[in-house]
């Protein structure tokens, strides 16, 4: 094991991060990925000492998914163009599949795509989802709150695993569906109830024509019209990511539901949502529901956890101890 002293400082560390230090940020990152008892002990304390004020009151946390071959990489890539164009600085967690041998992240061509977009204001981290259901990776959380510190943007790509990507929506502010043109998979992702996850949806490959057009006819037909004035009203929108074609179109519907977000005050409830959902599934993976009921329940943990301070490794330790409290008594 690592000495503690080869460990990074968690204040110093945290300071760096907040002022915006590539090298910082990549320590960071590492940190939250090291699942040694030393490592997550300084890992809970750097996050603590983040600007709790962006953490969760500031910033885009943005997740993009979809089915395979849906072109995610590429309109991700495009996306991160348009928005360094309005000077907005971008960080981008892609979560890839876990190889079978060395459980790290394959890579392949997505890094390849999004490393032409890359200059020091935009930072990717690829990490491997490691079996995780939803697409998403167990760092996703806690690594989205470094990012947020240090960046206006934060991108979460999810690994293409169709409608078990719902978890995406539960960890990102804005949600977009990027579909394939004559992809029946698409329309059968969201009739099997990935429908309510996406804010915004959008036709990738445009350029493709009829196709493209009879896969956006057919996105619009299931949308439902909001059903009150501040319901969000999901829009289905085109775009080619080669053509660079509706991508600033994209990037402002994105914006637009960042924008109606803060009107109806929903951003820092939903990211505190987050938190206790996270802290939630990781209390559920280790002790089952019989950890959860021992804590009063689902629902009311969820309650709890949504109106109580702390970083998502103190909040879960907190109730493992107190779980432990239990089990002794």
């Amino acid at each position: 094991m690592l000495a503690a002293a080869k460990y990074p400082e968690p204040a110093e560390l945290a300071a760096s991060v907040a002022a915006q230090q590539r090298p910082a940020i990549a320590r960071a990152l590492n940190l939250l990925d090291d699942r040694r008892p030393e490592a997550r002990r300084r890992a809970a304390s750097l996050l603590a000492q983040l600007p709790q004020q962006r953490l969760y009151r500031q910033g885009h946390l943005i997740g993009i998914t979809g089915p395979p071959g849906a072109g995610k990489s590429s309109l991700t890539a495009a996306l991160i163009s348009i928005w360094r164009q309005r000077g907005l600085r971008v960080g981008v967690l892609a979560v890839d599949p876990s190889s079978p041998i060395s459980g790290g992240a394959l890579l392949g061509d997505r890094l390849r795509m999004l490393s032409g977009q890359m200059d020091n204001e935009v930072f990717v981290r690829s990490l491997a989802c490691r079996g995780e259901f939803g697409g998403l990776s167990a760092e996703v959380w806690p690594m989205s709150l470094v990012l947020l510190a240090a960046y206006d943007i934060v991108l979460v790509e999810t690994v293409g695993v169709g409608q078990r990507e719902i978890d995406v929506s539960r960890l990102t502010d804005t949600t977009v569906f990027v579909a394939q043109p004559a992809s029946g998979d698409s329309i059968q992702f969201l009739k099997a109830g990935i429908m309510e996850v996406p804010h915004v949806l959008v036709v990738n490959k445009v350029d493709l024509g009829l196709a493209a057009r009879k896969t956006l006819a057919e996105l619009r037909a299931t949308l439902k019209p909001a059903r009150e004035q501040d319901d969000w009203q999901v829009p289905a929108l085109a775009a080619s990511a080669t053509r660079n074609s509706g991508v600033g179109e994209l990037a402002d519907a994105v914006n637009g539901h960042r924008d109606w977000l803060l009107r109806q005050d929903r951003l820092e409830p939903r990211r505190r949502r987050f938190q206790a959902e996270w802290v939630m599934k990781r209390l559920s993976d280790r002790y089952g529901s019989f950890g959860v009921d021992r804590l009063g329940g689902a629902e009311r943990l969820r309650q709890r956890l949504a109106k109580t301070a702390g970083s998502p490794y103190e909040q879960f330790d907190s109730l493992q101890a107190e779980f432990m409290a239990h089990w002794h008594e």
